[in-house]
């Protein structure tokens, strides 16, 4: 997909960026060279892996992160900044460089996401919006992990949009997707990213027309027979038997939105198979998340559709990350000095960070490593998880969203097998920090 120009995000930000920014060009510190780090200190309680997603969406928020002439009329209306602050502004461009994780790849805690290094200017700036970004698309994609894993092949298809703020519905939908669901009901998510779309009908459809022959006759002369019929909205099995009349053992797939699923599952593919239509696929509905899609495991179902929780984090619909500086300059010319936050319940690690995954002989992930400064000699069993982004202010690592959820099927198969249960544990890979680490 061509990446969508977006419009000015200079204004999704907090207020204090700004007043943080005056204050700096005031003082002179403003154009000291400095590292951000955004890492979570914890995964969500109980989960054993979290899911990086929302790199691409970042990468276009620093492209139109531009204050024009609106954005400027906003800020000189309000006071917000003086008038110096607004016309350092009206130039603002990123210059500086990114690296961080690669999108769909797994992450735990401390581990350093996104490292952004910059004048303090520059960087402070993107804070809001990264984080805003970051741990919503990876709340999600996490949750969509889980769901897509107990799923165990079978297609997922996202539905949440009626169950969000319109534009998380999009985001949301192209988290899912990095995470390894199939499809999506959201149309901007297509338009926008690419992801493959679907949907059918209603109750309502049903309920429109004066019975539900003519309702299912009227979607299949419409759609064909490969369409979706929903057989719940009177009594399941009339519905099934009226389907398969209409049309035939052809009839692409038939939609159970309430009930007992496992046993209305069990029912209808019976049904379904003594009336000739052995390939007629089951769709399932109705709140489900990743437990109660592990429940129907052993049911003769095909496909899951996933809306609330999917779009709730299932139960975490955020990550907790933050975005920290871990380093600025020094007296010294180019010398960069650790600097971090000393809250007790709220430690930062300072310093410019790598991170590895070292992994077994058999390629399973043993432990996440992080360091300061040059990372160790690779001695062929640690994978580097920080990569470029963007080089001098120009966006260098964009790619596909199927490259990032081809990377997330391999992430996760990476991890130990304990990654695939669904009970509260704790990260499924400790995080290491290597001698010399600060402490």
């Amino acid at each position: 997909m061509t990446p969508q120009r977006l419009q000015s995000t200079a204004l999704l930000t907090d207020h204090y960026e700004l007043t943080m920014l005056q204050a700096a060009l005031s003082s002179g510190t403003a154009d000291r060279r400095s590292v951000f780090e955004l890492f979570p200190r914890r995964l969500p309680e109980g989960r054993r892996y979290g899911v990086v997603a929302g790199v691409g969406r970042a990468l276009d928020a620093i492209e139109a992160f531009r204050f024009d002439e609106e954005a400027l009329a906003v800020l000189a209306e309000g006071k917000v900044v003086d008038e110096p602050t607004l016309e350092w502004l009206s130039g603002y461009r990123f210059g500086g460089d990114v690296w961080g994780y690669p999108e769909g790849d797994a992450y735990f805690p401390y581990s350093p996401l996104l490292v952004v290094e910059a004048s303090f200017a520059e960087a402070v700036l993107l804070e809001t919006l990264l984080l805003s970004i970051y741990n919503h698309d990876s709340a999600i994609a996490s949750a969509a992990s889980r769901m897509t894993c107990a799923s165990a092949g079978r297609p997922c298809i996202e539905m949440g949009s009626r169950r969000t703020h319109e534009e998380a519905a999009v985001a949301a939908a192209r988290a899912a997707y990095v995470a390894g669901f199939a499809s999506t009901s959201n149309l901007a998510a297509r338009k926008r990213y690419g992801v493959p779309t679907g949907g059918t009908s209603a109750h309502s459809f049903t309920l429109l027309h004066d019975t539900e022959k003519d309702a299912f006759t009227a979607q299949v002369d419409s759609l064909g027979r490969g369409t979706t019929l929903l057989v719940d909205t009177y009594d399941v099995a009339e519905a099934v038997r009226t389907a398969v009349e209409i049309a035939g053992p052809e009839l692409g797939a038939v939609r159970i939105d309430s009930g007992d699923l496992g046993e209305l599952a069990q029912q209808v593919r019976a049904q379904l198979d003594e009336l000739g239509a052995t390939s007629t696929r089951i769709i399932v509905t109705s709140d489900l998340d990743e437990h109660s899609i592990a429940a129907l495991a052993a049911a003769p179902v095909d496909g899951y559709g996933v809306g609330t929780s999917l779009v709730t984090g299932s139960g975490h619909p955020t990550c907790g990350f933050v975005y920290k500086l871990v380093a600025r300059e020094g007296p010294g010319a180019g010398e960069l000095v650790s600097v971090a936050k000393k809250s007790k319940d709220k430690v930062s690690i300072g310093g410019r960070k790598y991170a590895l995954r070292r992994l077994s002989p058999g390629g399973v992930a043993e432990a996440e490593v992080i360091g300061v400064g040059s990372p160790p000699e690779n001695d062929g069993n640690d994978r580097a998880l920080l990569v470029p982004l963007v080089r001098d202010g120009e966006v260098v690592g964009r790619e596909s969203l199927d490259t990032a959820r081809e990377r997330h099927a391999a992430s996760r198969d990476e991890l130990p097998m304990a990654a695939h249960q669904l009970s509260r544990g704790e990260p499924v890979i400790p995080t290491e920090h290597l001698s010399g680490y600060p402490t």
